[in-house]
C-alpha cells in the first residue's frame, strides 16, 4: 500500500539513475513536460558497479532531491549479474547514507510474486521464482533497511510501448514482427494470461509518486489480463500466428489494483486496444 505526504509538492529536482533505460526515459520526459527539473545520469556518466561509485553519485546529490533509482542490468539471469545488481543497489545506499535525499523511488518488478498467486496484491508474498525477482527482493530490502529515507517501492507488470529496447516477447516484439511481415510465433499455443502496462501510464504513475512524494509498495498494473495469443491477435495484421510446442507449465498472472485506485483515483490506465504502438514504432 502507498501513502501520499501531506501538502507534497513537485520535487526542486528529480536525479534517474539509468537514463538509458525504458522506463527512466518515460519518467524524464513526462517530469520535464511538467517543468520539473532532471538529472538523467546513466553507465556513461555513473557505472554503480565502479569502484568508488558511491562517492560520485554522492557528490552529485542534493538534500531536496529525489532519487529515482532504475538501473539493472536486466534481465538479471545468472548469479553474475545478480551480485552485480546488488552491488549497485549498494552502492546507491552507500551514497545516499552520506547525502541523504528527501525522496526515494525503487523501480521493482512484480517478478517478485511468486508463480501461484491468484490475484496479486501489495501484501502478495515476495516468493520470486527467478533470480531477475530475486535480484529486485533483494534491493528492496537492502534499500529499505540500508537508508531509513522516505521510500517508494513500485512493482511493474510487463511493459509495451515503441521504444522498448528489449524486443522481449508479448506486445512490442508481436508488432516488430508483423510489420516485418513475418509470422508471430508464441510460445505453446500462448495460453498465458498477463497484465500489460503502457509505459506512458507507467511514468504517470513515477511522476505522481514523486510530486506526491508517496512512500510504500504500490503494483503498477491495468487490472485486466490478457492471453498472448489474443495480444499477438490485436497485432498481428496481416501476419500469421504460429503456435509451438509447449516446454514449461501454463501460468497466469491477475492483479488487485484497488491499492492503486485508491491512491490516484482521477487516473486511468489505457486498454491495450488503444495503447499498442504503431507498427512503424520500435
Amino acid at each position: 500500500m502507498i501513502e501520499h505526504h501531506p501538502g507534497a509538492k513537485p520535487p526542486e529536482r528529480v536525479v534517474i539513475l539509468g537514463a538509458k533505460g525504458f522506463v527512466a526515459g518515460a519518467s524524464a520526459a513526462r517530469l520535464a513536460c511538467a517543468g520539473v527539473p532532471v538529472l538523467a545520469l546513466g553507465r556513461a556518466d555513473l557505472d554503480l558497479v565502479a569502484p568508488g561509485a558511491d562517492k560520485a553519485l554522492a557528490s552529485q546529490l542534493r538534500p531536496a532531491d529525489a532519487l529515482l533509482f532504475v538501473s539493472a542490468k536486466a534481465p538479471c539471469k545468472t548469479p553474475d549479474l545478480l551480485m552485480e545488481n546488488l552491488a549497485m543497489a549498494h552502492a546507491v545506499a552507500a551514497a545516499l547514507a552520506v547525502s541523504p535525499v528527501a525522496h526515494l523511488v525503487y523501480i521493482s518488478s512484480d517478478a517478485v510474486y511468486g508463480e501461484g498467486e491468484t490475484l496479486v496484491r501489495e501484501t502478495s508474498p515476495t516468493m520470486p521464482t527467478s533470480l531477475h525477482g530475486l535480484m529486485h527482493v533483494a534491493r528492496e530490502g537492502l534499500l529499505r533497511f540500508g537508508t531509513k529515507l522516505p521510500l517508494a517501492i513500485l512493482r511493474p507488470s510487463l511493459l509495451y510501448g515503441a521504444a522498448d529496447p528489449h524486443n522481449g516477447y508479448g506486445p512490442n516484439q508481436f508488432r516488430r514482427l508483423a510489420a516485418e511481415g513475418k509470422p508471430i510465433t508464441l510460445f505453446g499455443e500462448g495460453e498465458e494470461q498477463r497484465d500489460h502496462v503502457l509505459i506512458d501510464d507507467v511514468a504517470e504513475i513515477v511522476y505522481r509518486v514523486l510530486v506526491q512524494r508517496s512512500t510504500g509498495v504500490l503494483n503498477i498494473a491495468t487490472g485486466r489480463s490478457l492471453s498472448f495469443r489474443a495480444v499477438a491477435e490485436l497485432a498481428r495484421g496481416v501476419s500469421e500466428i504460429v503456435g509451438t510446442p509447449r516446454r514449461n507449465p501454463i501460468s497466469h498472472r491477475h492483479f488487485d489494483i484497488t491499492a492503486c485506485l485508491q491512491a490516484f483515483p482521477d487516473f486511468t490506465y489505457r486498454a491495450i486496444e488503444a495503447g499498442l504502438p504503431d507498427r512503424s514504432g520500435g
